[in-house]
């Protein structure tokens, strides 16, 4: 295809979106002219099915659960008033409670006043605020930002030598619907551990995110934490971001989240358009079907070329791969569907793996972010009449041509800024597309079974690495092999899994394992002395 006559697809597909100043560009995807007409009846039964969800039916049919994420910045849509009046209390709450902790009226313990915040949480309870406060943050920041977002030990030391003698001025916020996130739950209990061993009280330091009458809920009352915001059973953990679990640190970090939720809210209008041309949603729905041929072939790389959005792959990575990862469609067949989604930032990135995306193997389509503004106020000159900046746009355009000539596919997402409003704009933009593609491969969008699966099958390991250690501690001074203890604890079947466990055993100091080595790792013995 000539530049000409790529310049003339680029004008009759490019889609615009005055309302948030966003232009889509799928001209360098390869559809054929039939392809936007061959999926209009499929598409229209995905506008149905969106408009069905928003006018709150049952769209988590495996949980038999409504799904309501679209209400949180336009609370007028709820199907119920009590719902739009929950959705408006907490988000005035959120105002409350931060500007009373700015303004040092409800203070820690032994300090004037909160100047750092500390979020415990995983998965969509974390990756949301992550994106928005790295996204969205400045030295002019009312509090500091810090996540526990894993159960790795060191990980968690590592960020609390990061607050060091911050920690009293430290607010620690809870993020768990259900209270009962064994990941999210370590991460409090080694926080609460760490005010302890300062003499403060935690419940002075604590705030909850989380579901009514949870685990997490009630612990929170029973210990007078400051406060608990709610999570919705309509809500998920990967749409959530526009709830108080993403709205309250970014408050409490000093973000305009009105801001937020102006800029979803208003792609959200934009994306009810049935004119697909105009549905920016729409067509990235209708790009990832045609790219994978709606099995999912081909993976999504995420190139936000700006250094504030580095985490959108990341949040597009859970967003996109836990809503189409699915192994049954909504009438019980086994479809197996899925996007993969993989991504940096430019232009890092043609320093790491476009090499691979331009002659290596075709199993992809990518994704350009392009953000008009370079920074706030003028740049200097790095060359005559060039920027650093003008260098950042040039790579962009240099990469996206250098892919179109070896005939791999790309969508170009342009927005005018990094903001708060443009940062909401993006959130449901992809929100809404994902909704968009699941009815497109009739998935349920709205589930997680896999993740459910994976929590049964780590329950498992941790009760066989308790049974391992009555063991032991029964027969001190008595050692094993790892096959020879699996036999003694009736788990013959699992030895390599006991063979890891006490591997990790023998590692840490914790429990009291020690290992003597053999003339192989599978005849190293095992004892608690």
């Amino acid at each position: 295809m000539s530049q000409r006559e790529l310049w003339e697809r680029y004008k009759k597909y490019l889609c615009v979106s005055p309302s948030v100043g966003f232009t889509l560009d799928i001209s360098r995807m390869n559809f054929p002219a039939t392809f936007l007409d061959q999926m209009a009846e499929p598409l229209k039964a995905a506008f149905n099915a969106m408009e069905a969800l928003e006018k709150g039916s049952i769209a988590n049919p495996d949980e038999q659960r409504r799904v309501g994420h679209y209400w949180l910045r336009a609370p007028e849509l709820a199907p119920e008033a009590e719902i739009g009046r929950a959705i408006r209390d907490t988000l005035a709450d959120v105002h409350w409670f931060a500007e009373e902790l700015h303004a040092g009226r409800i203070a820690p313990q032994t300090a004037e006043r909160f100047t750092h915040l500390l979020v415990v949480g995983i998965g969509g309870s974390a990756l949301g605020p992550q994106l928005v406060a790295d996204a969205l943050g400045s030295p002019a920041d009312k509090m500091r930002v810090f996540f526990f977002d894993n159960t790795d030990p060191d990980g968690m030391d590592r960020v609390l030598a990061q607050l060091g003698d911050k920690l009293p001025e430290t607010l620690t916020l809870v993020i768990s619907k259900s209270g009962g996130t064994k990941e999210t739950r370590n991460g409090m209990v080694e926080a609460e551990r760490a005010y302890q061993a300062k003499d403060l009280v935690f419940g002075a330091h604590a705030v909850a995110v989380t579901g009514a009458n949870s685990e997490l809920d009630q612990y929170a009352r029973k210990n007078s934490w400051l406060r608990t915001f709610p999570m919705w059973d309509w809500v998920g953990g990967r749409t959530s971001v526009l709830s108080a679990v993403g709205l309250l640190p970014a408050r409490l970090q000093g973000l305009d989240v009105d801001a937020m939720l102006s800029g979803a809210r208003e792609m959200d209008r934009e994306t009810r358009q049935r004119d697909v041309l105009r549905n920016p949603a729409a067509l990235l729905a209708l790009m990832w079907f045609h790219a994978g041929g709606g099995r999912g072939t081909k993976d999504m790389v995420i190139l936000p070329y700006k250094d504030r959005l580095m985490l959108m792959s990341k949040y597009l990575q859970q967003l996109v791969m836990e809503s189409l990862g699915k192994e049954l469609s909504l009438d019980g067949k086994v479809v197996n569907q899925g996007i993969a989604v993989y991504g940096n930032k430019g232009s890092t990135d043609q320093h790491a793996y476009v090499q691979q995306l331009r002659e290596g193997v075709h199993n992809f389509f990518a994704t350009f972010i392009e953000v008009l503004q370079d920074r706030q106020g003028s740049s200097m000159a790095v060359e005559e009449n060039i920027t650093s900046g003008d260098y950042l746009l040039g790579f962009l355009l240099g990469t996206r041509r250098a892919l179109f000539e070896k005939g791999r596919e790309s969508i170009t997402l342009t927005v005018p800024d990094v903001s708060a409003r443009t940062l909401g704009a993006i959130i449901a933009l992809y929100e809404r597309a994902v909704g968009f593609y699941a009815s497109l491969v009739n998935i349920n969008a709205y589930h997680q079974p896999g993740v459910e699966a994976g929590k049964k099958a780590a329950g498992a390991v941790l009760e066989l690495q308790r049974k391992l250690l009555t063991h032991l501690r029964g027969k001190k001074g008595v050692s094993g092999t790892a096959e020879e203890l699996a036999t003694a604890v009736g788990a013959t079947d699992e030895a390599e899994t006991v063979f890891k466990i006490l591997e990790h055993l023998a590692a840490n100091p914790d429990h009291g394992v020690a290992r003597t080595t053999g003339p192989t790792p599978f005849a190293a013995r095992f004892e608690v002395k």
